[in-house]
C-alpha cells in the first residue's frame, strides 16, 4: 500500500547530489504551484509561465521547460536561467535548443526579477476571466471582497504585442512600480508576484477569483453596489497588513493537500 507524503513534508525531500537543498525546495514548491494553477484551470495549454528566484547575487531564476503541461510539471522540468536567458543547468539533452524556454516568458519574468528583488516568485496567467477584465476599460472594479485586496495596490501595463521586445521590460517595470505585487496586462492577462511562492499563490488566487466574480456580476446586467471609499481602504489594509505573509504560508500548506500524492517532487 502506498502512503502519500503529507503536505507538510512535500518540501523536505532530499535534494539531488548536484543541487543545494535550498534550490531543490524551491523547485518542489514551484512545481507544486504549476500543478495548483492547472487544478484551477488557469492555464493556457503551454503558453503561460511561473518563475521563482534562486537566492544569491547572480539573480538566477527557474521557469518551466517550454512544452510541459502544467498538470505534469515536476521539479526536474524547471529550467534555471540567468537574466540574459542563458540556460544554466547543463542539461545536454537540450543544449542549443533556443525554444527550451518561452521567449515571452523570459522577457516578462526577467524584467521583474532584475528590478523587484522583493518578489521571489512571479505568476502570469491567461485565464478567460483575467483576459476579459484586462479588456475592460474600467479595469478591476471594487465590487467584491476579493477585489478589495488589490484596491490601491494594482498596476496596469498597456498591450504592446507578444512580449518579445526586451525594450518592453523597462516600461513593464515602470508600470508595475516599486511596491505593487499584482498587475493587469491590458488585453493580455494577469500578473502577480510574492515575497515567497506561497504569497505569489495567494496573490494570483485572489486576483483570479476577483476577475471571475466581476465577469459574473457584469453579465447579470443589474446595477452594481460599490462599497464606500473608507471601506475599500480599510479592507485593503486588512488584507495587506503584517500578517499577510504568515497567512499565505498557512493557506499554502492547505493548498498542497489538493495535489497530495502526485509526483511533482521528482
Amino acid at each position: 500500500m502506498n502512503v502519500a507524503t503529507p503536505p507538510s513534508l512535500a518540501r523536505d525531500g532530499a535534494a539531488p547530489a548536484n543541487m543545494s537543498a535550498e534550490e531543490w525546495k524551491i523547485r518542489c514548491d514551484l512545481a507544486a504551484l504549476y500543478r495548483l494553477i492547472a487544478h484551477h484551470r488557469w492555464t493556457d495549454f503551454i503558453y503561460t509561465h511561473i518563475s521563482a528566484r534562486i537566492p544569491g547575487p547572480e539573480h538566477h531564476f527557474l521557469i518551466n521547460r517550454y512544452g510541459v503541461l502544467f498538470e505534469n510539471m515536476r521539479a526536474s522540468d524547471l529550467v534555471k536561467i540567468d537574466v540574459d536567458g542563458n540556460v544554466l543547468d547543463g542539461d545536454a539533452e537540450f543544449a542549443g535548443q533556443s525554444r527550451r524556454v518561452n521567449a515571452a516568458g523570459f522577457t516578462i519574468h526577467s524584467a521583474i526579477h532584475m528590478a523587484r528583488h522583493d518578489l521571489s516568485c512571479v505568476v502570469h496567467t491567461h485565464s478567460a476571466a483575467g483576459i476579459a477584465v484586462s479588456a475592460q476599460k474600467h479595469g478591476l472594479l471594487p465590487i467584491s471582497q476579493h477585489a478589495l485586496k488589490f484596491y490601491g495596490h494594482l498596476s496596469y501595463h498597456g498591450y504592446e504585442g507578444i512580449a518579445l521586445d526586451l525594450d518592453e521590460r523597462d516600461r513593464l517595470i515602470a508600470d508595475l512600480g516599486p511596491d505593487n505585487k499584482a498587475m493587469i496586462l491590458v488585453n493580455h492577462g494577469l500578473l502577480a508576484g510574492g515575497r515567497s511562492i506561497p504569497e505569489a499563490w495567494n496573490q494570483i488566487y485572489y486576483l483570479e477569483r476577483a476577475c471571475s466574480a466581476q465577469i459574473a456580476a457584469l453579465s447579470g446586467g443589474a446595477e452594481l453596489v460599490l462599497p464606500p471609499e473608507e471601506v475599500r481602504l480599510k479592507t485593503a489594509a486588512q488584507f495587506n497588513g503584517p500578517h499577510a505573509l504568515a497567512h499565505a504560508e498557512f493557506a499554502w500548506d492547505a493548498a498542497l493537500s489538493i495535489i497530495e500524492g502526485q509526483d511533482y517532487r521528482s
